[in-house]
């Protein structure tokens, strides 16, 4: 079973940046792609954006495109978010997943393992 740990969230003004990292237990090799996730107290989960663990293709939620980055290491153990240009409405717990199948990777409902999530505040 795939362990998923999230860091670098925190508190930080509008404007500013923040990168997330998403720490594999073990090689994702087998992994179809790995997506970030947030949900703010009393919403719904939402995409964020996705990486293809093969191909490395990428795909965004309009709502961050142009501000946030998806990227994975070479040592196929970590996923990367940069985020840019924050506002208050990213504000959100921030989770990682990894899909193993050839699912839709926007879906949460699709991916088979979830880290525990890190916090991000954007104040105004």
């Amino acid at each position: 079973q795939v362990q998923l740990v999230e860091s670098g969230g925190g508190l930080v003004q509008a404007g500013g940046s923040l990168r997330l990292s998403c720490k594999a237990s073990e090689r994702l090799i087998k992994t179809y792609a790995v997506g970030w996730f947030r949900q703010a107290p009393g919403k719904e989960r939402q995409f964020v954006a996705a990486i293809s663990w093969r191909g490395g293709s990428t795909v965004y939620a309009d709502s961050v495109k142009g501000r946030f980055n998806i990227s994975k290491d070479n040592a196929q153990t970590t996923v990367s978010l940069q985020m840019n240009g924050l506002r208050p409405e990213d504000t959100s717990v921030y989770y990682c997943a990894a899909l193993l199948s050839t699912s839709d990777p926007q879906k949460s409902a699709a991916y088979d393992y979830w880290g525990q999530g890190t916090q991000v505040t954007v104040s105004s």
